[in-house]
């Protein structure tokens, strides 16, 4: 029982992650480079996160024996789910905490807009205006959490496809 519940969760975090990159995608998209407030190579941003978008949701939506036949491991292989949730988790939880602290930063420490992009896709909204804090803490440090959960799990499976085999 314990495996379909992880199966499940993981089926479930798998899913919202990449619709949340895929819905962080869609401001980039639609502002075309042209009304960003700072010069970005914008197509960047959003090619890498639909990517991971699409591939979280293919992931999650995708039959066990499809992921295990990719990944080289057996259907019933608790890794085959077990390792890219920990690697989900592990980077939803940093970047939820990096997106925090950029959120937070003073606008005297001038941090450069390109790398913040990077860390934080959410932080064009904190270029444009200023969000209270409590949307900062529940609502934008979640969906960075969210598309970097997405990158983690884009990573684990990458690293269970083509690991070596002992």
């Amino acid at each position: 029982m314990p495996g379909r519940a992880i199966r499940t969760t993981s089926r479930i975090a798998f899913l919202l992650c990449g619709l949340i990159s895929l819905f962080t995608a869609a401001p980039y998209a639609l502002l075309r480079g042209v009304d960003l407030p700072v010069q970005s190579e914008w197509i960047i941003f959003v090619v890498a996160l639909a990517l991971v978008g699409v591939f979280s949701v293919v992931v999650g939506l995708l039959p066990r024996s499809r992921i295990a036949k990719a990944c080289k491991k057996d259907r019933d292989d608790a890794q085959l789910f077990s390792a890219p949730l920990k690697l989900l988790g592990g980077f939803a939880a940093l970047f939820y905490l990096v997106a925090v602290v950029a959120y937070l930063a003073p606008h005297r420490w001038n941090l450069d807009p390109q790398l913040m992009l990077s860390l934080c896709p959410m932080y064009l909204l904190r270029m444009t205006f200023d969000p209270p804090p409590v949307a900062i803490f529940l609502l934008l440090a979640p969906m960075n959490a969210a598309v970097y959960g997405a990158l983690g799990l884009t990573l684990g499976y990458a690293w269970l496809a083509f690991a070596k085999r002992k």
